[in-house]
């Protein structure tokens, strides 16, 4: 009998020593939960900043691109608009020739509405009776046969004109080979399209040609 109230007081003291250790399981499971999920609150936090800094740079940059656009877009458009070939009109001059030299004038006259700018030399080709190309080597020069012609920035109001001139072997042989041109095909400075003059009763030409550089009016062809 002693034995058998031995065994039953160990049984029920074991009871709430199981119960205790249940319940210290059970907090310490509560208290790991939470800083799991402490943890993932901070990455997703962190993650939401990185977006929204990425975002608004990318804001400000598109910001400062479309300014800069804007302020060079402005300034071209406050600017004189180069000269080119839909507002111009080419015409010849005249030729004369002395010592075996030709000397050929054209000018380009402003038939828009606006004054426009423009400076430095024409693109040329001659052309013959059919409007064939000739052989044409052009070379720009300042100071040919008949004198100094100095290249200057102009601006052409509208109805007025620049000129420019050609001196060419005028009456001599050439080993190049010389042609009659009867017409004048023209490239404005700083444009692709294409302006074109008859040359009354030709005019003699041995392939190459010094161009002027563009002057105001007639001035350099006189």
């Amino acid at each position: 009998m002693p034995e058998q109230c031995l065994m039953r007081r160990l049984a029920a003291a074991a009871v709430p020593l199981a119960l205790l250790l249940a319940a210290c399981g059970s907090a310490g499971g509560s208290s790991g939960t939470p800083a799991a999920s402490t943890g993932t609150s901070a990455t997703t936090t962190t993650a939401t900043a990185s977006a929204t800094t990425s975002s608004t740079a990318a804001s400000s940059a598109s910001t400062i691109t479309t300014a800069t656009s804007s302020t060079t877009s402005t300034a071209a458009a406050g600017g004189t608009a180069p000269c080119r070939a839909a507002n111009l009109a080419l015409s010849f001059l005249g030729q004369q020739g002395g010592m075996g030299h030709g000397e050929i004038g054209f000018q380009l006259r402003n038939t828009g509405s606006t004054g426009c700018r423009t400076y430095g030399y024409p693109g040329i080709l001659f052309l013959d009776q059919q409007g064939r190309p000739l052989p044409t080597v052009p070379h720009h020069t300042t100071n040919d046969f008949f004198g100094a012609t100095p290249a200057v920035a102009l601006v052409i109001a509208p109805g007025e004109s620049a000129s420019f001139r050609l001196d060419v072997g005028h009456g001599v042989a050439s080993p190049n080979g010389c042609a009659t041109a009867y017409a004048l095909q023209v490239i404005p400075p700083n444009d692709t399209a294409t302006l074109r003059a008859t040359i009354p009763n030709g005019a003699y030409e041995c392939r190459d040609a010094n161009v002027s550089p563009l002057r105001a009016g007639s001035s350099a062809y006189p």
